[in-house]
């Protein structure tokens, strides 16, 4: 009787086929979020959703901005995908990107191009309908700018992190000109913002790990800046223009006095961390500033939602 109960319960405990077959696509999905750079993307919506509501001015586009970031969504994770088809080689180089989908092969490089052209094709026609044109336009420059020219740079200048932030600054002129159908100044100020907080946020993060990008044949700041004196110098610059920076849209009456000083706050605070990382120029003050780097683009987007100024 214990026999028969034993192998019973055994039989129980198996996995069904059903559950074997669900644990392989969960995995199979998985693979392809990482292949996307989700992570990413989710940071990229969150300024083309500032961009949008701050252009709409209150007016409600609830299904327009569901689709502009449904459409931006898909053109960012396209990007991330053609970013590790074309980086595969130099990833399987590298301790912390070895066990991406592509260099360890669990996904095959025709899998992921033909997964990031359709996202990248299918997102730009999202926008061009559901938005217009111009917000389809910026986001093929995006798409380009990223994949054809800021990646293919990062094995051969330390300059590629300048032409990097463009890109990563465009999702908010994105959002902008998909409530609005124009670029004006207002746009190009939350892109100044979005552009110049990377610069800080990426020096730190090559200087943590900037063995690793030198063995993945990465040329970034840190690899020719042993002592890291011109990566911190260049992080406390970039941040101190960050603060005017950040005051622009008050200065041009996209936002009231509280953002005024929530901006002044926090950009002295991401300066403060970015000097203590020029003066110290180790590690442990990287990782202080990378941590700023966090808060401050979510707290600043925030502010700007939380108070904005009617037209």
């Amino acid at each position: 009787m214990k026999t028969a109960v034993t192998f019973a319960q055994g039989s129980l405990a198996e996995p069904s086929a059903a559950e074997h077959a669900m644990a392989d696509v969960r995995g199979r999905l998985a693979l392809y979020a990482e292949l996307a750079k989700l992570r990413l993307v989710t940071l990229v919506l969150a300024t083309v959703a500032t961009g949008f509501v701050l252009g709409a001015r209150g007016a409600s586009h609830p299904s327009t901005l569901a689709l502009t970031l449904l459409g931006t969504g898909m053109v960012a994770a396209g990007s991330g995908a053609w970013n590790q088809y074309l980086e595969r080689d130099r990833d399987l180089l590298m301790r912390r990107t070895r066990n991406r989908p592509l260099p360890s092969g669990q996904i095959t490089s025709r899998q992921a191009v033909v997964f990031g052209t359709v996202l990248g094709v299918v997102g730009v026609a999202i926008l061009a309908v559901a938005a217009n044109l111009l917000t389809a336009a910026v986001a093929v420059l995006t798409f380009v700018l990223y994949v054809f020219v800021y990646t293919p740079l990062k094995p051969v200048t330390t300059l590629n992190t300048v032409v990097g932030a463009v890109p990563g600054a465009l999702p908010a002129v994105i959002g902008w000109s998909a409530a609005t159908g124009r670029l004006g100044i207002e746009a190009w100020a939350l892109f100044l913002i979005v552009f110049l907080w990377q610069f800080p946020h990426f020096l730190a993060i090559a200087w943590i790990y900037r063995e690793d990008y030198a063995r993945g044949g990465h040329v970034m700041l840190p690899s020719v800046d042993p002592n890291g004196v011109l990566t911190g110098r260049q992080a406390a610059g970039y941040a101190l223009a960050l603060v005017p920076a950040g005051l622009l849209p008050t200065t041009i009456h996209l936002a009231g006095s509280l953002y005024f000083v929530g901006a002044l706050l926090l950009g002295l605070y991401y300066l403060n961390h970015a000097v203590r990382f020029w003066l110290e120029a180790n590690d442990k003050a990287a990782r202080r500033l990378m941590w700023a780097s966090f808060l401050y683009l979510p707290a600043i987007l925030l502010l700007l939602l939380l108070n904005p100024l009617p037209v």
